[in-house]
């Protein structure tokens, strides 16, 4: 019984990964509208993230994705250089920007609400939509019950760039109302290590090798 319960305590590393440029990136806030597809960039950058993945020392043994288009194109060759299958995580999925979906940044930008947005998310809900506290409470505990599944193991979760920015504040113990201030981009990997003792942030958008990432 002790070992049993020791091995389901193990560390689980998690490599979150955004998902890789589309035509919309920098121009549109797409959300959850469908359609969405990878770039020709995009798909590339998918493909170097899968080569950096695949030369992590503890090799990840399941890769998940938020259900949409984007996200499920970039987590195919993560998988496939895995020898895996790409696994639906619907509580990763980007959030819900209602009225806002697919409105062009530069006009969001002018809004008043925007200030808001970027300095006190925390108290935003996006018109008929989501509030930044949902997603942010809804994305971390999706990660922390992926952990749940694979203790001691290394797994992918392929998300968006404010779940994946929310994630890793809540890890870093930071308020939500900072998160604004990381940078996630386009197919870069984060890297954290969730612990009995609570979880530890290893890499932020990183783009280069992970080999050297240390799980101690």
């Amino acid at each position: 019984m002790a070992t049993t319960t020791a091995a389901a305590h193990a560390p689980t590393l998690v490599l979150l990964v955004r998902h890789g440029t589309t035509p919309s990136t920098g121009k549109l806030l797409p959300g959850r509208a469908p359609g969405l597809h990878l770039s020709e960039k995009g798909q590339a950058q998918a493909e170097a993230a899968a080569q950096r993945i695949a030369e992590i020392e503890r090799a990840p043994v399941a890769v998940y994705a938020s259900p949409l288009e984007r996200t499920r194109e970039t987590a195919q060759p993560i998988a496939r250089a895995l020898g895996l299958r790409v696994r639906r995580a619907p509580g990763l999925i980007e959030c819900d920007f209602g009225d806002w979906t697919n409105r062009q940044l530069r006009r969001l930008a002018k809004k008043p609400e925007w200030r808001q947005v970027q300095s006190n998310p925390s108290g935003f809900r996006f018109p008929n939509g989501e509030s930044f506290l949902e997603m942010a409470t809804r994305s971390s505990q999706a990660v922390t019950d992926l952990a749940r599944a694979h203790p001691g193991e290394t797994i992918v979760a392929v998300s968006h760039a404010d779940p994946i920015k929310a994630i890793l504040s809540a890890a870093a113990g930071a308020p939500l109302d900072l998160f604004q201030r990381l940078t996630v981009n386009p197919c870069s990997i984060s890297a954290l290590l969730l612990t009995s003792h609570g979880p530890h942030v290893l890499a932020t958008n990183s783009t280069a090798s992970l080999k050297e990432i240390a799980l101690q």
